[in-house]
């Protein structure tokens, strides 16, 4: 019997508690007010700070810095040379280069942080575990060489793959270089510390009520501010001047009890980040003390927006993670799960987050859609925010996160609705796939229907 979800997720448990910051208490003027306390925000406050010392910067969070997506994600950090066969297409070869290139400057930033994050820097692999899967790894390394960086993305047969992890479900593999893991509680403390100590003002239990044109209010006062910024991820999806382009979707993980015994019979011991070749991925990463986090996106999806408790105690996508671990990860049968948690994910319409201006609405600024990958990118995403704050054209918002269309999802409650139908139909496919059989027409027909209408979302 799959254990039930529950916050807080094991990362708050093991990174430890700081004394709790102020809620806001009265009208402040800043130069800068963040909404937002995850990784997006503190580093946009960061960033600033580097850029522009004197600047007054405050930093409002509903609850404790960390406490929505960025504090229970399985802890991936890379860029964008893993994205290069989606990108491609999507953006042209010149800009997905630029992108994966300015991505490379991820993992550095998060080394450079003086606290111990858990930082391994053990590349990642994606795998794939049935017939169906094999065209993502086949794509990531055409993807690569047609750029000109085939070191970016390794290909690897059966037995290549067996020196880093053995599997009798992996069929072959493809390794990037460009990945590392960390624990995201601990990153969010560093980024919360480096912040507090570069002097950004951090009002925690200070959710923002309303936001307008230099003004940001909360129960308990408000921040006077020229330039605002909105990073709060999923809790924007149903934001009016981002909801057309934007989901939030459930992501479930299972974590182990520590078993370092048998990572050493799998050989598993490289550190390495391991995704499958599923739409609805399976992702999976080792623990300093040598545990094993999988986790399934597979969870449901939202309605305007709202984050309700299906997104943190659906048991069916908890199974699903655990089913996967059993499935992928046979030498780990005897390993008992110790923990499980939910939480949701921002998805955007091509699978790509994205920054920019509210019009019409003064200096409000926006980054979310991360869709299941923003430890690395939000870093990126940092960068943008501030430059946009400081009202500049530069590197930053030059990049395609930040000057591309990005496209619009269709109405709700067409979007629930149609999203549960491909949703249905793509774990149908998948399911197919892993058990050696061809899915039912429904099923290929509806895991097709958003490829077949222009769009990312659900596209095999």
């Amino acid at each position: 019997m799959t254990i039930e979800p529950r916050l807080p997720p094991w990362w708050w448990d093991e990174a430890g508690s700081d004394e709790p910051a102020p809620a806001l208490a009265g009208d402040v003027a800043a130069d800068l007010c963040v909404v937002g306390g995850g990784y997006t925000g503190l580093w946009t406050a960061l960033a600033l700070k580097e850029r522009e010392p004197s600047a007054r910067v405050v930093l409002l969070e509903a609850a404790t810095c960390g406490a929505g997506p960025s504090g229970r994600n399985g802890g991936f950090l890379h860029g964008y040379w893993a994205s290069l066969a989606a990108l491609v297409p999507l953006l042209g070869r010149g800009p997905a280069v630029e992108l994966a290139r300015a991505g490379e400057r991820v993992i550095p930033a998060v080394r450079a942080l003086p606290d111990d994050v858990w930082l391994r820097e053990g590349g990642m692999l994606i795998v794939s575990a049935a017939p169906a899967q094999d065209a993502a790894v086949d794509d990531a390394v055409a993807a690569a060489a047609s750029v000109g960086v085939p070191e970016q993305a390794m290909p690897l047969d059966g037995d290549q793959l067996a020196t880093r992890i053995r599997s009798p479900a992996f069929r072959r593999g493809v390794f990037f270089p460009d990945g590392a893991t960390v624990q995201p509680a601990r990153l969010v403390r560093a980024l919360r510390r480096a912040a507090l100590q570069a002097g950004v003002d951090v009002r925690e239990h200070s959710a923002a009520t309303r936001i307008r044109d230099g003004d940001v209010a909360t129960a308990g006062g408000r921040v006077r501010a020229p330039e605002i910024v909105v990073a709060i991820n999923a809790a924007a999806t149903g934001w009016r001047p981002v909801a057309r382009h934007v989901t939030n979707f459930g992501s479930y993980v299972v974590l182990t009890e520590p078993v370092p015994e048998l990572l050493e019979e799998i050989g598993w011991t490289g550190g390495e980040a391991v995704l499958d070749g599923r739409m609805f991925l399976h992702y999976f990463r080792t623990t300093a003390d040598g545990r094993v986090l999988m986790g399934s996106g597979s969870g449901p999806i939202g309605f305007r927006g709202k984050v309700d408790e299906r997104f943190t105690g659906d048991v069916a996508t908890a199974a699903r993670a655990e089913r996967g671990l059993r499935r992928l990860l046979p030498g780990l049968a005897d390993a008992r799960i110790e923990r499980a948690w939910g939480g949701p994910i921002d998805v955007s319409a091509d699978h790509l987050p994205f920054f920019g201006t509210v019009p019409g609405r003064g200096r409000v600024h926006y980054g979310l859609g991360y869709s299941g990958h923003g430890v690395g990118p939000s870093w990126l995403g940092g960068q943008i925010l501030a430059s946009l704050a400081l009202g500049l054209d530069d590197e930053w918002t030059a990049l395609p996160l930040a000057t591309r269309r990005v496209p619009s999802l269709p109405p709700e409650p067409i979007k629930r609705l149609g999203g549960g139908v491909v949703r249905s139909a793509i774990m149908a496919c998948e399911r197919a796939d892993e058990e050696g059989r061809r899915a039912a027409l429904p099923a290929r027909l509806g895991a097709a229907l958003p490829r077949l209408l222009g769009m990312q979302i659900g596209t095999r």
